[in-house]
């Protein structure tokens, strides 16, 4: 899509949509924001996002809107919102997630900034230079450790290998990056109850530092933006989130919270981490693990980076692809 499609120049009337569209039709000029991201969507096919087109019954033009979702990690609920009208003001990072999943130019991505009341310099996508220096000598310097960098709001901003093998899971698009937050993995990641072998515990755990982090860095909107997301798609966290939920228990620290995983390439794997935090920039937070030398899990583990986070199915599929006289398509 060209960006003389989408900036100044879009398309302002209703291109002939299914009904979802009908009835959430405003006046252009009080939801400017919500019309453009129409107007954006109703120019992809799920064919130009890498998604499977759909039987021939499809009665949307373009993307619906939980393909959206899909393919930015922001709520049909909230998305929904956005385009309503309903929710005029989101954050930097739902702002950039969804210029990645509409795939919009460098000039398109500034309007959709501007329409948000954002500065289009904002870059979330360097999540990695948000990182406190010090942090990130560490990170570096972990080759055999799980390390990485949580933001107050527990976005991953930052990731070793061994950390990407650990989280590899929970990886869409091959690689954890600083548009995935751990909590919403807890809460709507359908493997994360599988995975986390003590979910209450990391649950209430990651919860109790949220709030805390809420209280020491009041400005941070990124905070109260994933809190409403939540809340919208998801009643579990809304029933966490309440305060006599985990108030009156006594927290496990962040220390204890994902130490027990169960990983599909490798069983179960046992941690011990330590968790650092930084004057300089309150709330984030980083984390390193390993397992205890000589254990099966440090076995589990020498062999879950080995495969590369990968199942070994996975592995051998690839290696069978790439062994010498194998038949590639063509």
């Amino acid at each position: 899509m060209r960006a003389d499609d989408r900036t100044g120049s879009v398309r302002t009337g209703t291109p002939g949509r299914d009904g979802e569209d009908r009835k959430d039709n405003q006046d252009n000029q009080d939801n400017a924001l919500g019309e453009f991201l129409r107007t954006c969507r109703s120019h992809l096919t799920p064919v130009d996002v890498g998604l499977r087109a759909g039987g021939r019954n499809r009665r949307v033009e373009g993307l619906r809107r939980e393909e959206v979702s899909i393919l930015s990690g922001v709520s049909v609920d909230y998305y929904a919102r956005l385009e309503q009208g309903r929710e005029r003001k989101p954050s930097a990072r739902i702002t950039e997630a969804l210029s990645r999943a509409l795939l919009l130019d460098a000039d398109t991505r500034k309007h959709l900034f501007r329409l948000a009341g954002l500065n289009p310099n904002l870059r979330p996508d360097s999540a990695r230079e948000h990182v406190h220096p010090e942090f990130m000598r560490l990170l570096e310097a972990s080759h055999q450790a799980v390390a990485y960098v949580l933001s107050p709001c527990f976005d991953i901003l930052a990731a070793n290998e061994p950390a990407q093998a650990l989280l590899s899971p929970f990886a869409a698009t091959g690689r954890i990056s600083g548009n995935q937050n751990l909590i919403r993995i807890l809460f709507t990641h359908p493997q994360a109850r599988r995975y986390f072998a003590e979910w209450p515990s990391a649950a209430t755990a990651s919860l109790h530092t949220l709030h805390r982090n809420a209280l020491r860095v009041p400005g941070d909107t990124e905070i109260a933006d994933l809190v409403a997301d939540l809340a919208a798609e998801s009643a579990d966290f809304t029933h966490a989130w309440q305060p006599n939920a985990w108030q009156d228990r006594t927290a496990v620290g962040l220390e204890r919270a994902y130490r027990n995983v169960v990983h599909s390439a490798a069983g179960r794997i046992t941690l011990a981490y330590r968790v650092l935090g930084a004057a300089a920039v309150p709330g984030q937070r980083l984390l390193l693990a390993a397992p205890a030398p000589g254990s099966r899990s440090a076995q589990a583990f020498t062999y879950l980076l080995a495969m590369g986070g990968r199942h070994p199915d996975a592995v051998a599929t690839l290696t069978t692809a790439n062994a010498p006289g194998s038949r590639r398509p063509g």
